[in-house]
């Protein structure tokens, strides 16, 4: 058991797209068509059930990898404050879910599936791969952040329109700025934009900084009308549909 958590791991170190991994990679896509293609007409008991169950994996998830860090002398604020994007969406996934709040839907819609997907391919677990307690913690954290905002889009029934992405895509510059003066303050790393990752991650083939930050963004346009486009194709057919 202490081996799970251990922080000398003796096990297999992570493989990235390995058979654990893709098995991960393969039981988050199925929670997904699950709640798309596979939950029809739950209750409102069920509904309610479903989201404080999941907010509650988030935040008990979330907390043992904070104590996890403070358990092996790891905790520092360099690197455990809840300012790399997954972290914050965690927690606000979490209120989101308790709360039913629109306006952090919006934003766990694009940066919670656009950034926490790309977390699942690339998870930065270190040398922690199955069964360390590393391995579980990311794969579930960023899997659940994407459950919840396919959860609210599929069965709650919210959806973005155009003017959420210029709300997130504000919001989230504004964050990147602030994130880059405590950054600077603290002399860290959070969301990458001092330096790259030191584990592998789609970062190693863009250019050297600042520039790979520049095609983050221009990747994160993409994203976000790959993730729009759903809802967009949906309003053109329903226009066409009422033509005369």
């Amino acid at each position: 058991m202490l081996e799970f958590f251990a922080k000398d791991w003796k096990g297999d170190p992570f493989i990235l797209f390995g058979p654990p991994h893709l098995i991960a990679i393969a039981l988050i896509a199925l929670v997904q068509l699950v709640l798309i293609f596979g939950w029809k007409n739950p209750s409102a008991r069920a509904k309610k059930i479903f989201r404080f169950t999941l907010a509650a994996i988030l935040v008990i998830n979330e907390s043992m990898w904070h104590w996890w860090n403070w358990s092996i002398g790891a905790w520092n604020v360099q690197t455990m404050l809840p300012l790399h994007l997954c972290s914050a969406m965690v927690w606000l996934s979490a209120y989101m879910l308790f709360r039913e709040d629109y306006r952090l839907y919006e934003f766990i819609y694009f940066l919670g599936i656009g950034v926490a997907m790309q977390a699942v391919l690339t998870p930065d677990a270190g040398q922690y791969g199955f069964p360390h307690f590393r391995f579980f913690q990311t794969l579930l954290s960023h899997g659940a952040i994407i459950t919840a905002a396919v959860y609210m889009t599929a069965i709650e029934g919210l959806r973005p329109h155009w003017k959420s992405l210029a709300v997130v895509g504000i919001g989230a510059n504004g964050y990147l700025l602030f994130v880059g003066l405590m950054n600077y303050l603290l002399g860290a790393n959070y969301m990458f934009i001092a330096h790259k990752p030191d584990t592998a991650s789609l970062m190693d083939a863009m250019p050297a900084w600042p520039w790979y930050i520049a095609v983050i963004e221009l990747i994160g346009i993409v994203v976000f009308l790959i993730l729009y486009s759903p809802f967009a194709i949906k309003d053109w057919r329903a226009k066409k549909v009422v033509k005369p």
